[in-house]
């Protein structure tokens, strides 16, 4: 299928204003080439209570925002914990509050949305002792957040990375694991270049130049870009037991190693939900100012992480049943 015709027209516009070598760019030009890309979230989704805060961490105190869904629903609730994207040198709780208040408002679950350390500040692998830190400690405090055990741990592009390395970190540890991951639009291999890489390599909002840009800065002389702590999809054993969301862009460089995640999730036994949204390109979710089906994509993923969690609570219960 082609672009959506809102998508090419935005590419269009974007291209008029784009640098055009992204490996040119400043590590602050980046950052705010992310926040004004964001700016066209659309309209705000409603939600209850917002609040900033921290959760401890071993590098020092781990920045968060917490959501709480719409209606003053009271009680612990599925919780989401949410990683968001920017190539692990760009993106805040600010620039990606649009989703997560989407996700949030969709869902029915209390969010908290993770503000870990950014390259080249804190390079590799910073952003994933934070993002394993974070989810660690909601997972072994969910009543601290009112949240209920059925926690799904989520993220968007590099965020969606971290997300995957957390819950392989945690299924290899002891102590409790995610009931569920959700990946959107992730980066799952940054030493390959796979058939939708080479499709897509320039002009459709990411491009490798964009993804080599962020991986001088994040990784440190020496560090392979194979680490499966770096590339999740590269890691020999996957997390089985989680369940799992992928959804990806038709039009996106990173399609195809997402989909090939799904597919070796699913080969080891996970139960795995995958959607490609056709005509779609690499961050449409966080794009419903000038994309009007992302507004549609994304309540959709809410309500299925929202559906998952549940139906997860409501297994556990029967399993706990005399």
């Amino acid at each position: 299928m082609p672009l959506d015709p809102r998508v090419k027209r935005f590419l269009d516009a974007l291209a008029m204003t784009s640098p055009s070598d992204a490996l040119s760019l400043s590590v602050t030009e980046r950052r705010h080439a992310v926040d004004s890309l964001l700016k066209l979230r659309g309209p705000e989704v409603a939600v209850g209570a917002v609040r900033d805060g921290c959760l401890p961490g071993s590098a020092g105190p781990i920045p968060i925002r917490s959501y709480d869904p719409p209606g003053g629903m009271t009680g612990p609730l599925p919780g989401i914990v949410y990683f968001h994207g920017g190539g692990l040198v760009a993106g805040s709780l600010e620039t990606h509050d649009g989703i997560a208040r989407a996700l949030t408002g969709g869902s029915g679950c209390r969010l908290i949305s993770i503000e870990y350390r950014l390259a080249p500040e804190a390079p590799f692998p910073a952003a994933v002792e934070d993002a394993v830190d974070a989810v660690r400690y909601v997972m072994r405090h969910p009543q601290q957040f009112g949240m209920s055990g059925r926690i799904a741990v989520c993220g968007d592009s590099a965020g969606a990375t971290l997300a995957a390395v957390t819950c392989q970190a945690l299924h290899d540890a002891r102590g409790p694991v995610p009931q569920l991951q959700v990946l959107l639009c992730p980066i799952m291999d940054y030493a390959d270049r796979s058939a939708s890489r080479r499709e897509f390599a320039s002009g459709y909002l990411v491009d490798e130049a964009t993804l080599r840009h962020d991986l001088k800065y994040y990784l440190p002389p020496g560090t392979s870009p194979a680490d499966p702590r770096v590339s999740p999809l590269r890691a020999e054993k996957l997390p089985a037991s989680i369940p799992t969301l992928v959804h990806t862009a038709e039009c996106d460089p990173l399609r195809d190693e997402a989909a090939e995640y799904a597919l070796r999730m699913r080969q080891a036994g996970a139960a795995v939900s995958y959607t490609c949204h056709a005509g779609m390109i690499h961050l449409f979710y966080g794009l419903g100012g000038a994309i009007p089906y992302a507004r549609q994509a994304v309540a959709g993923i809410a309500a299925e992480i929202g559906t998952a969690l549940r139906a997860a609570g409501q297994h556990d219960a029967q399993a706990q049943a005399p």
